[in-house]
């Protein structure tokens, strides 16, 4: 599995918002400089954050975008799902995760599918973005 650019590049801005303690709000230039990232990416994959109220906005001179809540309620799940779909799809998995949707009757190999599925949303459900600027999860 690999992630795109959007969800590292997202990821990280969200960081850097977690790590601001007065909600004020920071420019898409401001983190794009400290994170080397295009801020005409940045602003694309804010746009898509801001539509999942996970950041908002402010207009002006001082404007930019904050956390719309505390960084220990916005999982890493949460932001990933809001900039790549859902985290993690085969096509062998009926849509509740638990049948093969391919044929009748047991699949063999299903259980690898669905095992991955369930450890990785445990990983990412489990992770948030105050844990992520505190680092404790190292």
């Amino acid at each position: 599995m690999k992630f795109s650019t959007r969800s590292e590049y997202g990821l990280r801005a969200m960081v850097v918002l977690a790590g601001i303690q007065d909600k004020s709000p920071l420019s898409l230039r401001q983190i794009a400089e400290q994170e080397r990232i295009s801020e005409q990416y940045l602003e694309q994959i804010f746009m898509d954050l801001r539509k999942a109220e996970l950041v908002q906005s402010v207009r002006g001179a001082y404007g930019g975008y904050y956390l719309a809540r505390d960084p220990a309620d916005i999982t890493v799940k949460e932001i990933l799902e809001v900039l790549e779909g859902p985290i993690f799809h085969y096509e062998c998995l009926s849509a509740d995760g638990q049948g093969c949707s391919f044929k009748e009757g047991p699949c063999l190999v299903q259980v690898v599918w669905r095992k991955m599925q369930e450890s990785m949303t445990d990983i990412l459900q489990g992770m948030n973005l105050q844990g992520l600027q505190e680092g404790i999860y190292e």
